[in-house]
């Protein structure tokens, strides 16, 4: 059995990819910082009859991130697929703003800890065990707003969407999905970033047009065997870095 681990996976975007992925057979273990609500929505897909398991995980912390490794080593002795789902976006709710010129520092640094160095620390731990899979996947939930093509283009839509702390760190995020897929390229390791799309999430808002069956097909498409390597992929389109 396929063995997958899907940050943030206790709601939105990280739930429904743990749901798809399990409906393929997948043994997925579901990564949460909130034990509560991690083992709710194990609980729920595995009244479905889903192979799912609830882990302990806050990406940022790091005793935590080794004990995944311990556990699904122990249990498992390999990873097939890496889902790096958890992120977050605290500096404005009008993602409209141009936050470069007032950023705090505060916010900069924690939202580049959790959407970046958190998921270098984390894959970096956890690829041993990846190395180990006959075809291991690594999938990096990026964003359009990481493009830097599309942020300098003015005809491009997401032009006017200059949330400083969130967009650099999505930039940051390709910038090491990119390196990672050159550093395994000889191995049968992939390495992708997914762009879901403007998702009706937490994050997203009731604004959005796509729902969350719908945001997670990316990283499923992804996580599959056709898998291309270092591209930014939304929908089976490539985007540009």
């Amino acid at each position: 059995m396929t063995v997958a681990l899907v940050t943030g996976a206790n709601k939105g975007i990280g739930l429904e990819t743990a749901r798809q992925l399990a409906a393929q057979g997948t043994q997925v273990l579901m990564g949460a910082r909130n034990e509560q609500l991690g083992r709710q929505a194990a609980a729920e897909l595995a009244a479905a009859g889903l192979p799912v398991a609830y882990l302990p995980l806050d990406v940022n912390n790091p005793a935590q991130v080794q004990a995944a490794f311990d556990l699904i080593d122990q249990q498992y002795g390999r990873l097939d697929i890496l889902v790096n789902n958890a992120g977050i976006q605290i500096e404005s709710d009008n993602w409209d703003d141009n936050t470069a010129t007032n950023i705090n520092e505060t916010v900069l640094r924690q939202t580049f800890d959790t959407n970046f160095f958190a998921i270098v620390h984390l894959t970096n731990t956890l690829l041993p065990l990846i190395k180990k899979s006959e075809a291991g996947r690594i999938i990096n939930l990026s964003s359009i707003l990481g493009s830097l093509t599309l942020h300098a283009d003015p005809q491009s839509p997401i032009y006017s969407s200059k949330l400083f702390a969130y967009n650099a760190s999505k930039t940051a995020l390709n910038a090491y999905t990119v390196h990672l897929a050159h550093a395994l390229a000889h191995t049968t390791i992939r390495v992708n970033a997914a762009h879901p799309g403007w998702v009706k999430t937490d994050m997203g808002s009731d604004a959005a047009p796509m729902n969350v069956v719908d945001g997670a097909k990316t990283t499923v498409q992804l996580a599959g065997p056709d898998a291309p390597n270092g591209k930014y992929i939304h929908l089976g389109q490539e985007l540009p870095w």
